[in-house]
């Protein structure tokens, strides 16, 4: 048994003399820098160089043909005459002249009424409107454009614009449909 734990006893000795030896060599490259030449030698250097962007050449134009003048028959002046002048360029198409949509005098749609649980939580804030009034000056369709961060406050605004009546949008001094914005403040007084 003496010299099973003297066998294991040097194999010890030797293993940690290696891994001291492993580790010296280690130390010993990368102070030296033999571990970059290594490196280098393993992943040579990425080389880059600044290159001018390449540009396509211009695209080929035909050079124009040459017509060689030659004393002109007397019936090529008619002919030339009856040719079509060069068409005009279209003129753009003038946009119509638009008249937003507004609420009509007299029938105001009054203030809506402040939700009784809004006012006792004390919820308050801004809310914008986009609405879509008909040629009869009645509100279509509405949605939260921007939220007072109260859906009831919300919702109240929205109720309250569907009884207002508008004088409609126009078009050229014609009725249309069109949107139109309303921003309404709740404050508690």
């Amino acid at each position: 048994m003496h010299l099973y734990q003297q066998q294991t006893s040097s194999r010890r000795l030797i293993g940690i003399g290696l891994v001291a030896a492993f580790h010296v060599a280690l130390v010993y490259a990368l102070l030296t820098g033999l571990g970059g030449q290594v490196a280098s030698l393993i992943h040579p250097p990425i080389q880059t160089k600044l290159i001018e962007e390449v540009k396509p050449p211009p695209p080929y134009v035909p050079p124009p043909e040459v017509q060689v003048s030659q004393p002109a028959p007397a019936n090529a002046i008619t002919a030339l005459s009856h040719d079509k002048p060069p068409e005009a360029a279209p003129q753009p198409v003038p946009q119509p002249v638009r008249v937003a949509p507004r609420v009509q005098v007299g029938k105001s749609c009054g203030t809506p009424e402040y939700p009784a649980a809004s006012r006792m939580l004390g919820e308050s804030g801004a809310v914008v409107l986009l609405f879509l009034v008909d040629v009869d000056g009645k509100v279509r369709q509405s949605r939260v454009e921007s939220s007072s961060g109260h859906p009831r406050l919300d919702d109240a605004a929205r109720d309250a614009l569907s009884l207002c009546h508008f004088t409609p949008g126009t078009a050229d001094g014609k009725p249309e449909e069109s949107w139109a914005r309303l921003r309404y403040v709740w404050k508690i007084q």
